[in-house]
């Protein structure tokens, strides 16, 4: 996928506070990996931050499909543009 910016421009500042905590929890997993911590006690940590993750990638789809979805509505080339969009992008998730 190539990048590009949404033509709706939304920001996505309000997730800052949050990739700022999941910088400061992976910073924490790798004092736990030097100072030899037991392994559940780090990967409780990395589940963490893989839950933390996924709240920002959910509130960034769910501002994608708001705001640049919605507004392809308007254009049935945009639409078919932007489901196509979609599709390999889920396609991506997939894990």
């Amino acid at each position: 996928m190539t990048e590009k910016n949404c033509s709706c421009h939304p920001t996505h500042l309000e997730n800052l506070p949050r990739l700022n905590r999941i910088s400061g929890q992976i910073e924490g997993i790798k004092k736990m990996i030097e100072e030899n911590r037991y392994c559940p006690e780090i990967l409780i940590q990395i589940k963490a931050v893989r839950s933390a993750l996924r709240a920002v990638e959910s509130n960034i789809l769910q501002k994608h499909l708001q705001h640049c979805v919605a507004q392809s509505f308007n254009s049935p080339k945009e639409r078919e543009q932007k489901i196509n969009e979609l599709k390999t992008l889920f396609d991506r998730f997939e894990d």
